[in-house]
Protein backbone atom coordinates (compact mmCIF):
# COMPACT_ATOMS: atom_id res chain seq x y z
CA UNK A 1 0.00 0.00 0.00
CA UNK A 2 1.52 3.39 -1.30
CA UNK A 3 1.32 5.93 1.72
CA UNK A 4 3.09 9.83 1.57
CA UNK A 5 2.55 11.39 4.79
CA UNK A 6 3.18 15.08 4.95
CA UNK A 7 4.29 16.74 8.35
CA UNK A 8 5.80 20.14 9.68
CA UNK A 9 2.86 22.92 8.41
CA UNK A 10 2.00 25.40 10.95
CA UNK A 11 1.13 28.90 11.23
CA UNK A 12 4.47 31.08 10.83
CA UNK A 13 5.12 35.03 10.83
CA UNK A 14 6.28 36.63 7.48
CA UNK A 15 9.79 36.46 7.09
CA UNK A 16 10.27 33.08 9.13
CA UNK A 17 11.00 29.31 8.00
CA UNK A 18 9.39 25.78 7.81
CA UNK A 19 10.34 22.46 7.13
CA UNK A 20 8.14 19.97 5.75
CA UNK A 21 8.47 16.52 5.40
CA UNK A 22 7.03 13.81 3.49
CA UNK A 23 7.38 10.14 4.15
CA UNK A 24 7.06 7.34 1.61
CA UNK A 25 6.06 4.05 2.01
CA UNK A 26 4.68 1.29 -0.36
CA UNK A 27 6.82 1.44 -3.97
CA UNK A 28 10.31 2.07 -4.85
CA UNK A 29 11.04 5.44 -3.72
CA UNK A 30 14.85 5.99 -5.29
CA UNK A 31 13.17 5.58 -8.44
CA UNK A 32 11.25 8.23 -8.57
CA UNK A 33 11.07 12.32 -9.17
CA UNK A 34 9.34 13.54 -6.08
CA UNK A 35 7.53 16.70 -6.07
CA UNK A 36 5.90 19.27 -3.58
CA UNK A 37 2.61 21.58 -4.57
CA UNK A 38 0.63 23.43 -2.80
CA UNK A 39 -2.96 24.78 -3.53
CA UNK A 40 -3.63 28.37 -2.08
CA UNK A 41 -7.56 29.18 -1.69
CA UNK A 42 -9.14 29.97 -5.06
CA UNK A 43 -6.01 29.30 -6.79
CA UNK A 44 -4.71 26.27 -8.81
CA UNK A 45 -2.71 24.11 -7.78
CA UNK A 46 0.65 24.71 -8.55
CA UNK A 47 4.09 23.13 -8.58
CA UNK A 48 6.55 24.49 -5.84
CA UNK A 49 9.55 21.87 -5.93
CA UNK A 50 10.67 18.79 -8.09
CA UNK A 51 13.46 16.56 -7.46
CA UNK A 52 14.78 13.85 -9.53
CA UNK A 53 15.56 10.13 -8.32
CA UNK A 54 19.14 10.87 -7.45
CA UNK A 55 18.34 13.87 -6.03
CA UNK A 56 20.93 15.93 -8.33
CA UNK A 57 18.67 17.39 -10.26
CA UNK A 58 16.05 20.18 -9.05
CA UNK A 59 13.82 22.58 -10.37
CA UNK A 60 11.44 25.34 -8.73
CA UNK A 61 8.68 27.31 -9.06
CA UNK A 62 9.92 31.01 -10.34
CA UNK A 63 7.96 32.38 -6.94
CA UNK A 64 10.18 30.46 -4.35
CA UNK A 65 13.51 29.93 -6.06
CA UNK A 66 16.41 31.09 -3.69
CA UNK A 67 14.25 30.80 -0.90
CA UNK A 68 12.71 26.69 -0.67
CA UNK A 69 15.14 24.17 -1.14
CA UNK A 70 13.71 20.32 -1.73
CA UNK A 71 16.14 17.35 -0.58
CA UNK A 72 15.57 13.48 -0.15
CA UNK A 73 17.12 11.00 1.34
CA UNK A 74 16.55 7.31 -0.26
CA UNK A 75 17.98 5.80 2.64
CA UNK A 76 14.93 7.23 4.68
CA UNK A 77 12.19 7.42 1.85
CA UNK A 78 12.13 11.03 2.87
CA UNK A 79 11.60 14.33 1.08
CA UNK A 80 11.72 17.61 2.48
CA UNK A 81 10.88 20.81 1.94
CA UNK A 82 13.18 23.94 3.51
CA UNK A 83 11.03 27.07 3.12
CA UNK A 84 12.78 30.53 4.14
CA UNK A 85 11.80 34.07 4.42
CA UNK A 86 8.08 32.78 4.02
CA UNK A 87 5.70 35.14 2.96
CA UNK A 88 1.84 35.42 3.25
CA UNK A 89 1.52 34.33 -0.32
CA UNK A 90 2.93 31.25 0.75
CA UNK A 91 -0.04 30.46 3.13
CA UNK A 92 -1.44 27.14 1.21
CA UNK A 93 -2.04 23.83 1.76
CA UNK A 94 1.11 21.46 0.17
CA UNK A 95 1.40 18.29 -1.15
CA UNK A 96 3.69 15.44 -1.73
CA UNK A 97 3.54 13.47 -4.67
CA UNK A 98 5.64 10.78 -6.21
CA UNK A 99 4.63 7.73 -8.10
CA UNK A 100 1.67 8.96 -9.14
CA UNK A 101 -0.08 9.01 -5.74
CA UNK A 102 -0.85 12.10 -3.49
CA UNK A 103 -0.22 13.06 0.34
CA UNK A 104 -3.40 13.97 2.30
CA UNK A 105 -1.75 17.36 2.47
CA UNK A 106 0.07 19.75 5.36
CA UNK A 107 -1.69 23.72 5.91
CA UNK A 108 1.28 26.46 5.95
CA UNK A 109 0.00 29.64 6.85
CA UNK A 110 2.31 32.97 6.83
CA UNK A 111 0.65 35.55 8.98
CA UNK A 112 1.30 38.23 11.46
Amino acid sequence: QVQLVESGGDLVQPGGSLRLSCAASGFTFSGYFMSWYRRAPGKERELVARISPSGGATTYADSVKGRFTISRDNAKKTVDLQMNSLKPEDTAVYYCTGAYYWGQGTQVTVSS
